[in-house]
């Protein structure tokens, strides 16, 4: 099991505000599962996300990671663990501008102290593997955003993490390029990444195996190969 959380709570304040942003959450995700967690905007999709990605910690319940309590962890602690065994795709790339494809990359194996002779069959591998190793010395600026997004896959997957998190990974992509996008997550988890993404779209979404859908907080439905079941 990769993920388990148990009544997951998370309160934003404000001076005179207190809204519930997770309301009890419990999930469970299996390795190897490729989760899309749907719902309307300020439901708590982005809040659940960050959570899982050890960004943030919630206010209760708890959270167990690869079998591990961390709900109470640091940011060192979160960051240690983060950085060994998690992946992230955003919506909007998220590369640094001033960093060549290959250095963007690679990133992620210098924060992990991988050996540069080792960082570098690793590069060249996933770029490779992205079809992007021709624009390896080329900058984010002068890529299509297709282009980029794979770039940002590239580097999720550098470290061969345990879990990939996608977080509207299509939403500044024409439909050719998301489908692009998409059909390489599809990919990596047949051949066993475990993906957990959130999605406004049902046509990325049905790529998943797996639709979590929430509301005000909570998780109402969830939905294994096109059977919608509620969540009492």
């Amino acid at each position: 099991m990769i993920i388990k959380t148990e009544g997951l709570t998370k309160l934003f304040r404000t001076e005179d505000v207190e809204t519930t942003a997770l309301d009890e959450v419990g999930l469970i995700v299996e390795k190897g599962e490729f989760t899309s967690i749907m719902g309307p905007s300020g439901c708590g999709k982005s809040t659940l996300l960050h959570i899982l990605g050890l960004i943030d910690n919630p206010d209760g319940g708890h959270y167990y990671f690869l079998d591990e309590e961390v709900s109470s962890y640091t940011e060192r602690q979160r960051a240690n663990l983060r950085k060994q065994n998690i992946g992230f795709v955003f919506q909007s790339f998220n590369l640094i501008d001033e960093l060549t494809v290959y250095e963007n990359v690679e990133l992620p194996l210098i924060y992990t102290k991988t050996p540069p002779n080792e960082r570098k069959g690793k590069v060249e591998q996933v770029l490779d593997k992205m079809d992007m190793a021709h624009r390896a010395k080329h900058f984010p600026q002068q890529l299509s955003g297709g282009q980029q997004q794979r770039v940002a896959v590239a580097r999720a997957i550098v470290n061969q993490p345990n879990l990939i998190l996608a977080d509207e990974p299509t939403g500044n992509l024409d439909s050719e390029h998301g489908q692009e996008v998409m059909k390489i997550l599809a990919d990596l988890n047949e051949e066993g990444t475990t993906i957990v993404m959130v999605t406004h779209s049902p046509e990325d979404a049905a790529v998943s195996k797996r639709i979590v859908r929430m509301l005000d907080g909570k998780i109402i439905s969830e939905a294994e190969n096109g059977s919608q079941s509620a969540v009492p």
